[in-house]
């Protein structure tokens, strides 16, 4: 029997459908046609004589087989561009641009001073920062539109490697200043069950702003009494809560990505 040799675009379309599950998301990340992801999908289900993926009208879904063959082809793909890139960094040492996302004033800040840091070092490398909804942060990760994000590692995230801690802070809410629990000294988490919490689909100003108008409560780091303040926003502490812990989380790790996390931890430890 014969090796089956796959094309570079071919790994690509059915790795990103595999995370997409969207001919026309799939499509868009590539810079390709939808009709183009289709045939080679196609072509791939063919040769290996069973559907990678269940269509309906409605969605895409990874058959058993489809995902077993994710799971087994996603890390070595990683591992493959990984070491292309660091072949060609030891080449020529660190240089291009890196693409790195937060999320508020604080978050903006530390990376500023760890792009500082690192730009003394690797001065051939280009750091760009980018604000995103907490959202977006893993979803620019997955998609290549960054290389490193800060912020906090949603459980279980699967292909997301989070660095060590660079910041831990007390766990507060963010309410109305005219809510009963503004004149509170401290809140719990059972507290969170009889009022309305905002979910991260927005920018922090925006929700911050849902706050003082009254429509919901917003779990936050202690930072937001400091960068955030607002005369129609109060912070309580919780009494009951874990610590929000902050650090740099990647997808693929390259050269120019373990340099500014070492980067990072050096000007939070010096």
């Amino acid at each position: 029997m014969g090796v089956v040799v796959l094309e570079r675009h071919e790994l690509e379309a059915f790795l990103t459908l595999a995370e997409e599950l969207h001919f026309g998301r799939t499509a868009e990340r590539l810079h390709v046609s939808t009709a183009r992801i289709s045939q080679t999908i196609a072509k791939l289900e063919r040769r290996t004589g069973v559907p990678l993926f269940e269509r309906t009208s409605r969605r895409v879904e990874l058959t058993a087989v489809g995902r077993r063959l994710y799971e087994e082809v996603r890390p070595a793909w990683e591992q493959i561009g990984a070491a292309f890139e660091r072949a060609v960094d030891a080449g020529r040492g660190l240089t291009g641009t890196l693409t790195v996302t937060f999320v508020g004033p604080a978050g903006g800040q530390l990376l500023m001073g760890v792009a500082e840091v690192f730009g003394k070092r690797w001065p051939g490398c280009e750091v760009r920062l980018r604000e995103a909804r907490t959202a977006d942060l893993v979803r620019w990760l997955h998609d290549g539109k960054a290389d490193l994000a800060l912020g906090t590692l949603p459980a279980g995230e699967p292909g997301i490697v989070a660095g060590p801690v660079l910041v831990t802070e007390a766990r507060m809410l963010a309410v109305a200043t005219g809510h009963p629990f503004a004149r509170r000294e401290t809140v719990a988490l059972e507290d969170l069950t009889r009022v309305e919490v905002l979910e991260d689909s927005a920018t922090l100003n925006e929700l911050l702003a849902l706050v003082g108008a009254g429509r919901g409560v917003l779990p936050i780091g202690a930072h937001a009494r400091r960068y955030s303040a607002r005369p129609d926003v109060a912070y309580i502490p919780f009494s009951d809560a874990p610590p929000v812990e902050w650090a740099l989380m990647w997808r693929a790790e390259t050269a120019r990505v373990r340099a500014f996390a070492q980067a990072a931890q050096d000007l939070i430890r010096p």
